[in-house]
């Protein structure tokens, strides 16, 4: 098995809808005997001749060995993009990259693991517990949204976890609130040790805040960040810059797709998100321009 990401023309298997959120299954075989949990791809839209030249990037819910090869996306329908793959059926043929950026660290030995997910971003933390149950694990689920519908996976997660917690803002689905509402009572009763995160950056930076607090290590896919920034998915077009903080105390702008989009969560400057902070490694200074001086 290589870790070079390759180029296919992926045949759609279905396309079917998921509470408020859509699944497509794609036969990939080269892509999905490459992928590791974390992982994304990126894909086409709008067929062969179409004036949509921007890939849409997407985590990945789930890969299996069917049709020798699946990879299953789920995704919102937001914009014309994801309305085009939204619409397309069986034996359609899409255009896709993949798998592509750094996957999620797994533990050495079973550990104890709480997988935080959110919005269909959150989908991609089922990838990863299939792994980690398979290394022996202990894998509890916290998923969140504004509504019921806007939860993935709660019956999944109450299938293969060793435990599942849901927060809704309206109250229609599991406890009323949010994650970090519920967050800290799972780590408690789980004794926790590691904490993952998918989906919205405000969730994940709850998620960062909550392990930080508890001392626990966190990773999480900055996946939405790179969907509202992301041009090309394997970073050269350099719009998915944010900052983080390197082990040697000094932030530098780093590509989400590249060099995420797993990152450790305690690095992120989740505050300065869409900004060159002034003390990052390469920003630019300002001049001081004395009168009668010149730049």
């Amino acid at each position: 098995m290589s870790d070079t990401p390759v180029q296919t023309s992926a045949t759609v298997l279905t396309v079917r809808q998921v509470q408020d959120y859509h699944a497509v299954t794609l036969v990939a075989p080269a892509i999905a005997e490459r992928f590791r949990p974390g992982q994304f791809v990126a894909l086409a839209v709008g067929g062969e001749h179409t004036s949509r030249l921007i890939r849409r990037c997407f985590g990945v819910h789930e890969v299996k060995s069917d049709y020798g090869g699946t990879v299953e996306l789920v995704f919102a329908d937001t914009e014309p993009g994801t309305a085009w793959l939204a619409g397309r059926r069986s034996r359609d043929q899409i255009d896709l990259l993949g798998p592509l950026g750094r996957p999620f660290r797994l533990p050495r030995d079973p550990v104890t693991c709480v997988l935080v997910g959110g919005g269909p971003g959150g989908a991609a933390v089922f990838a990863l517990a299939d792994t980690l149950l398979r290394r022996g694990c202990q894998v509890h689920f916290v998923l969140g949204g504004p509504s019921a519908k806007q939860v993935f996976g709660s019956r999944m997660a109450l299938r293969i976890g060793d435990s599942s917690t849901v927060a809704t803002g309206d109250g229609s689905m599991g406890e009323k609130g949010t994650v970090r509402d519920v967050l800290p009572g799972v780590i408690d009763e789980t004794g926790a040790d590691v904490v993952y995160g998918c989906g919205p950056t405000d969730l994940l930076r709850s998620v960062t805040q909550v392990a930080t607090d508890f001392g626990l290590p966190s990773q999480v896919s900055v996946e939405e960040f790179l969907q509202r920034t992301g041009a090309c998915g394997i970073g050269v077009c350099m719009t998915c810059m944010l900052p983080v903080h390197g082990e040697d105390g000094v932030t530098r702008m780093v590509r989400a797709c590249a060099d995420g989009p797993v990152l450790r969560g305690d690095l992120v400057r989740w505050g300065d998100l869409g900004t060159i902070p002034f003390d990052a490694l390469g920003a630019p200074r300002v001049l001081n321009v004395t009168e009668g001086g010149s730049l």
